[in-house]
This record gives C-alpha cells, sequence and structure tokens, in this order.
C-alpha cells in the first residue's frame, strides 16, 4: 500500500488527511505547528514530522502540498527538484515565472507531478468529458461556463480569480488543450482596482469557441455548464438537480436549408458514489510511478497564466 505524505495540516489540508487515512494511504503530516500535529496525530493514528526535510528522507511514496499558497514554489521545487511524485494545491504558484520554472523542474528530474484542481474529478464533469471524446455529440463547436451568485466579496483578488479556475480548468479539460487566447470584458462597480464582473472568451484549437461568466452581484445561484456539438449537446447544473443531460439537438442541411432535428434529451446515468476529492486522491496515488494525464504541472501554469491575464 502506497504512502502519502500531506504537508499542511489546515483546514483543507484535514481534508487531504481524513481521505487519505479513509483510503488507507495516509503515511504523515508535516506542519510547523506541533500542538497541531499532536491533535492530527491522535485523530488519524500518523506518522508527525515539523521538518520537511525529515518526512523526505523517510521515503514516502508522495507528497500532497497543502499549504498557504505562497509557500507553494519553495516546497515544491525541493519536491519536485529530487524527483518526487507531487500533488501541489491550487495555485500553482503565486507568479507565471515560477509555475513554469516548476514545470520545468519536473519535466528535468522526471517527477509525476500534478496540480489539484478538484472540479477535474467531479463525477458528472468525468461523464461529460467521456461523451465529448466518445463522439456522442460529434465534433465540438462551443462551450460556456457560469458561476454566479449573491456575495463572498472578495477585497484581496477579483471575481475572475476567485471564481473562474473552476471553470477554466473544466473548458481546458474538456477541450483536451489550454485556451489558445482568452479575452476579458470586465465590470468595476464595488471597487475601483476589483472587478465584481467578467466575461471571459475564449478560443481553443480547431475553431471550438467558449466563454465563462462569473459574478459575486447577481441575485441566485448557477453554475451550469454547457458543450454544443455537430450531432448534439450536453449541459449540467451543478447548483441545480446535478443531473448530465445528453441534448439529442443538432442542424442538418436538407434541400439548402438549415433544419433543426431534436428528440428527447437523455438523462446520463453519473456514478457520485465517491467523492471528488478522493477521486483526485486516488488518481494522485495512482500515478504517483507513472505520468498523470490530466490536472498535470503544465495543466496548472496554464492557469496561472490565464489569471495573470485578468489582472492586466
Amino acid at each position: 500500500m502506497k504512502k502519502i505524505c500531506v504537508i499542511g495540516g489546515g483546514r483543507w489540508g484535514e481534508n487531504h488527511i481524513r481521505t487519505l487515512h479513509e483510503m488507507g494511504n495516509l503515511g504523515a503530516v508535516v506542519d510547523m505547528n506541533a500542538a497541531r500535529l499532536a491533535e492530527l496525530q491522535e485523530k488519524y493514528g500518523m506518522e508527525t514530522y515539523t521538518d520537511l526535510d525529515e518526512a523526505i528522507a523517510h521515503g514516502y511514496d508522495g507528497f500532497v502540498v497543502s499549504t498557504s499558497a505562497e509557500t507553494h514554489y519553495a516546497i515544491g521545487k525541493k519536491l519536485l527538484g529530487l524527483g518526487l511524485p507531487t500533488l501541489i494545491e491550487k495555485p500553482m504558484t503565486m507568479h507565471i515565472e515560477e509555475s513554469a520554472e516548476l514545470v520545468e523542474i519536473a519535466e528535468r528530474t522526471g517527477a509525476n507531478f500534478m496540480v489539484a484542481h478538484i472540479l477535474l474529478f467531479h463525477p458528472a464533469i468525468n461523464k461529460i468529458k467521456d461523451l465529448i471524446d466518445s463522439g456522442a455529440i460529434g465534433d465540438l463547436y462551443y462551450m460556456y461556463s457560469t458561476r454566479i451568485k449573491f456575495g463572498v466579496v472578495r477585497t484581496e483578488e477579483n471575481v475572475f480569480e476567485s471564481f473562474a479556475p473552476h471553470d477554466l480548468a473544466t473548458l481546458n479539460y474538456f477541450a483536451g488543450v489550454p485556451a489558445e487566447s482568452m479575452t476579458l470584458h470586465r465590470g468595476y462597480f464595488l471597487q475601483k482596482d476589483i472587478c465584481d464582473y467578467v466575461l471571459a472568451y475564449l478560443e481553443y484549437p480547431n475553431n471550438v469557441k467558449a466563454h465563462i461568466q462569473v459574478s459575486w452581484l447577481h441575485p441566485f445561484k448557477e453554475q451550469r455548464v454547457v458543450v454544443v456539438g455537430s450531432k448534439g449537446m450536453i449541459w449540467f447544473d451543478d447548483a441545480g438537480d446535478k443531473q448530465v443531460r445528453l441534448c439529442n439537438k443538432h442542424i442538418e442541411w436538407i434541400d439548402g436549408v438549415p433544419t433543426c432535428q431534436e428528440t428527447e434529451s437523455d438523462v446520463v446515468p453519473v456514478d457520485y458514489s465517491q467523492m471528488p476529492l478522493e477521486r483526485e486522491l486516488r488518481y494522485f496515488v495512482a500515478h504517483t510511478d507513472k505520468k498523470p494525464e490530466y490536472s498535470t504541472g503544465a495543466d496548472g501554469y496554464a492557469l496561472v497564466r490565464a489569471l495573470a491575464e485578468s489582472r492586466k
């Protein structure tokens, strides 16, 4: 059984710790707070360290970095420099140059490197990706994602930085590659330098288009993804009934006339027996000794770069 060391015993770090413990893969926790380590050790019974180098010397099968974002670069550089399998929570780093360097280090040392984007392990999102890749909707035309609600206004980051990383990661995952370009239309209402509303237009290879709408000034909550192809369409409302619907709608040219073809939509079964975090950690454990296919360091870098664009 592979054993994973979690670096960071805070609120989200404990989610990793608890889930790995339930999976039987928890090896150790590193945290500078000895009192917090004692509390976690009593609950989960793993090894504890206040010094990262001691944990590295023990030889765990992989490391999960769940510390504050400003520490990700230094910790990641050490782990990846040693060629160790590493999963870093988002954001990968605070700066583009740091993210690019971590990707380069991992390539040079051969380290298996993932960046945690939990929606990529959401069962419904995985099902939609399977439908796209199977050709169920034909050629991909366009996609959109909305994440709008009232409240949770930030003063240290704009709404795109706060809400859109999930949507960017999801659309890149569906397309199979990062967007080639992104144009943002922003609305500033509450604070001079922090936008409250963003509509982002993205372009992908093969003429695939997409947009993302995020706002924290909206009368109701909506988290919806729509994917449109040449043979059908898919939509999923994560704030609603959480059903994945395959819509049998497309256009056929009949005697030179574009004609709507439509039959009843199908609800696609989704297995919700595992939570996204467990699916993510199981994927990481399975890829400590082989290259991950998605949620990679390169994918994390693409998102850091896109988020940096939103600040300009």
